[in-house]
């Protein structure tokens, strides 16, 4: 039986994972996938200085269900520039920012009413993602906390306060020092995992755009499993089969700690957060499902949950096909290897000493005011773990020390 603390736990889809290298369960993240660090212009003219990030916000006044698809919060096409990575529901909020107009004849009057989802550029401060997540999704605020200060912790820049959620870009200022690398959500290893539902794994290519063929084979178990709707008995079927899928295909497949949780919370997020909030059956059409993995569009009309949620069902979708953390050992495909050190669904705490050391091999050395900085993102996070886990998990560690 999963801990109730895992109720709280997911990807934003739905998305973490280890980094990876010809080892059978390496730890090391020195060598991410680069492709979206490396190819990067290494340009910074105008970027931005370094800040003292502020802490995450609170709770939003109101958490009931509303229209979130409104005049305010627009769909506009990408422009140039504009950045987009392998989570569908960031894909969603930066492509509906907000009206610029709307903005215009609301600030003056209540400019409380403003609340953008994220720039439409996909550049955001980690406090601006979790105000988006919860505004535009109804996010519980301690699990949107927990996945935005993760993922910035891993792939943002920590000296300015500003994380991509697609590839590396000069807009979030200059590159820290190696190993990190500030290169986004699309860092193989890190926010993105394999197994993905929609995006292939990275051992292929193209870890982060849209898939049609697995988006295909989506439909497919929507239609085998649910009558042409994605619940959470199909949630279960296909999180099995694109493990298979990995397994098989996929030499360096890597399906531990951090991308072993997220993996099932990426299966429960579209039933969560792309489910219309005044429906009661939990059951996501076809339709609306495209509009969000493809389109990055919400559907016409749409409101979101009528209550704060976060990773609701991975418990059911777990114990259909319960499956142990590990990977393809060796470089070969179908030699997968249970990896006994991982973090799972007993052992919570290990993925804090994972994440931890994660950020450790990083970042060795900072001085100054990336020090500074990560002693307080670190902090920011933390502040999430005992909810999320169920567990303080014998307290903060501060490996930079304290201010």
């Amino acid at each position: 039986m999963i801990p109730q603390f895992f109720v709280l736990l997911t990807s934003f889809l739905f998305i973490f994972g280890t980094l990876s290298t010809s080892l059978a369960f390496p730890n090391n993240v020195d060598l991410p996938k680069r492709q979206e660090v490396d190819d990067a212009s290494t340009h910074t003219g105008g970027a931005p200085g370094a800040v003292d990030p502020p802490p995450p916000p609170g709770p939003p006044n109101f958490t009931g269900t509303k229209l979130v698809n409104d005049r305010a919060h627009p769909w506009r096409p990408l422009r140039d520039g504009d950045e987009r990575g392998p989570c569908p529901g960031m894909n969603t909020l930066a492509s509906h920012g907000v009206s610029i107009a709307h903005y215009l004849s609301v600030i003056i009057a209540e400019p409380s009413l403003i609340v953008q989802y994220i720039s439409r550029d996909g550049v955001a401060t980690p406090a601006q993602i979790v105000t988006s997540v919860q505004e535009g999704f109804n996010m519980e605020n301690k699990f949107a906390i927990f996945v935005t200060y993760l993922a910035h912790l891993f792939n943002g820049n920590l000296v300015t306060d500003l994380l991509s959620i697609g590839g590396k870009t000069r807009k979030t200022g200059p590159s820290p020092p190696p190993p990190a690398h500030a290169g986004g959500f699309n860092v193989h290893g890190t926010f993105e995992g394999d197994a993905g539902m929609t995006r292939a794994d990275a051992f292929f290519g193209d870890n982060h755009s849209f898939n049609q063929t697995l988006f295909d084979k989506f439909v497919d178990f929507s239609n085998r499993y649910g009558d042409g709707f994605y619940n959470l008995t199909v949630a279960g079927e296909l999180r099995f089969q694109r493990l298979q899928d990995s397994i098989a295909t996929n030499p360096q497949f890597s399906f531990k700690n951090v991308r072993f949780f997220t993996a099932y919370g990426e299966s429960a997020f579209p039933i969560n957060f792309f489910v219309d909030g005044r429906r009661t059956d939990k059951k996501l059409d076809m339709a609306s499902a495209l509009s969000f993995f493809k389109d990055m569009r919400y559907p016409p009309d749409f409101f979101r949950p009528p209550t704060p949620i976060s990773n609701q069902g991975i418990a059911e979708i777990f114990a259909m096909h319960p499956f142990q953390p590990g990977g393809n050992a060796d470089g070969k495909v179908n030699n997968f290897v249970v990896d006994p050190t991982s973090a799972d669904f007993t052992k919570p705490c290990v993925l804090y000493d994972d994440i931890l050391n994660t950020v450790k091999t990083l970042y060795p050395n900072p001085t100054g005011v990336l020090r500074r900085n990560l002693i307080k993102n670190l902090r920011y996070f933390y502040t999430s773990v005992p909810t999320v886990f169920g567990s303080d998990c014998g307290g903060e560690q501060f490996p930079y020390g304290q201010e």
